[in-house]
């Protein structure tokens, strides 16, 4: 036979057990789960997107920490990881601490797509392929000549730049393509024309307009802010080398392509 006490304390116990739940911390709803990608993997994808000290690298889905602390240990750089999971935050401050770059490396419990991305000069990521196509509109309104590398995934038909194979693991790189759809308003010495290109990510083509006649761009490339093509006109062949800045196009000294400028048409 239960006594009055031991009755009572049972009691207590059953109200804390029921009680519990309410008072727990619910745990983050987590897209993708922590795998950590190889140390070779990490060292390949700071290579491809050669980071140095002058970068600032953030990545997206950092886990333990291991690829903001390497960019920070091996390359110089800057850089913040950014997690939703806090005890895969806390395992990155650990680490952090024993790795001694606390002074260039931060890392935040967020949600990813409410992350600012603005001072990135490279974000690395490990991320499921449909978290990677969501997260395409977002990356190619960067800074054109960001650059993007990716553990394992690629980012549907937004070709990579570079695809390297690591041990059997794919590793992904993008470079944000400067936004160059549209007519633009040529000037080449003494002379004007227009030309119309079409864009998807980094592939471009086009024509040019000179007087009465249409030329088809030829050689045409779009690596980050810098642009290529060549025009086969009426006065002979030409290659045009330049640098994209918002509506503007400027040539590249020492280049070899012609000097020239181009503004983006109404």
């Amino acid at each position: 036979m239960m006594t009055r006490t031991t009755t009572t304390l049972a009691a207590l116990v059953m109200l804390a057990t029921a009680a519990a739940p309410a008072y727990a911390q619910d745990p983050p709803n987590l897209d993708v789960h922590f795998v950590p990608t190889p140390t070779q993997v990490v060292e390949r994808m700071l290579d491809m997107a050669k980071v140095t000290k002058a970068d600032f690298v953030i990545d997206l889905g950092s886990g333990d920490g291991r690829i903001p602390i390497a960019a920070a240990k091996r390359n110089g750089a800057r850089g913040m990881g950014v997690d939703l999971d806090p005890e895969r935050i806390r395992e990155a401050q650990e680490n952090l601490r024993t790795a001694g770059v606390g002074d260039r490396v931060s890392f935040q419990q967020q949600n990813l797509f409410e992350t600012d991305l603005s001072k990135a000069t490279v974000i690395t990521m490990y991320l499921l392929p449909s978290l990677n196509v969501k997260l395409r509109p977002i990356l190619l309104d960067l800074k054109p000549g960001t650059r993007l590398a990716s553990h394992a995934f690629d980012m549907g038909d937004w070709r990579p730049d570079r695809h390297d194979v690591v041990d059997g693991r794919s590793a992904y790189l993008w470079i944000v393509p400067a936004k160059v759809a549209g007519q633009w308003n040529v000037t080449d010495g003494p002379r004007t024309f227009t030309i119309d290109l079409n864009q998807q990510y980094q592939i471009i083509d086009g024509t040019a307009k000179i007087g009465e006649s249409s030329y088809r761009l030829q050689e045409t490339a779009l690596r980050g802010d810098e642009i290529r093509f060549v025009i086969d006109g009426p006065d002979g062949r030409h290659a045009y080398v330049g640098r994209v800045a918002g509506d503007r196009i400027s040539a590249v000294q020492g280049a070899g392509g012609r000097p020239w400028g181009a503004t983006r048409g109404s």
